[in-house]
């Protein structure tokens, strides 16, 4: 994986975190669920990621 994929991968980790507090302190379910989804894609890409390096 390069450094730039793992980079933007916790990025997108570290903003669905951010959103997902943001929408308890505010009790806006939407924004929660959002960031946990945003934190849940990121994981799969970072897994999908290691799994290409795997076979390189």
């Amino acid at each position: 994986m390069s450094g730039m994929d793992k980079a933007k991968n916790k990025l997108d980790d570290l903003g669905g975190k951010a959103k997902e507090a943001t929408g308890k302190a505010t009790d806006d379910k939407s924004t929660e669920n959002e960031g946990k989804l945003d934190q849940v894609k990121s994981n799969l890409k970072d897994a999908g990621e290691k799994v290409k390096d795997a076979f390189k």
